[in-house]
């Protein structure tokens, strides 16, 4: 399994490279203040970076508020049995 990902991130890289090779190309790139003149691949690079960074934060901010969630529900699931416990510790009282 291991050779298989390593074969697999080879063959990655040498698509990237090879990407890179191909598209040596300038590109203007607009922002608010100013504009600059970067590589095709470059850019390309720098998005998906800053694209998997922002969905680290997301998925790592829906992860806590899951623990969150789940912490209190087990509260709540001991305070239900702990009550259950003492609903079954009285005893029944026959009255006619």
């Amino acid at each position: 399994m291991r050779m298989i990902m390593y074969i697999l991130l080879i063959a990655i890289i040498l698509l990237g490279i090879s990407f890179a090779v191909l598209n040596p190309d300038p590109v203007i790139f607009n922002y608010y203040v100013g504009h600059h003149a970067f590589p095709l691949s470059l850019l390309l690079v720098i998005t998906f970076t800053m694209g998997c960074i922002l969905g680290l934060f997301v998925g790592i901010f829906l992860l806590i508020k899951l623990k969150l969630k789940s912490y209190r529900l087990q509260n709540q699931l001991k305070v239900a049995e702990k009550e259950i416990a003492n609903l079954r510790a009285i005893p029944l009282q026959d009255r006619h």
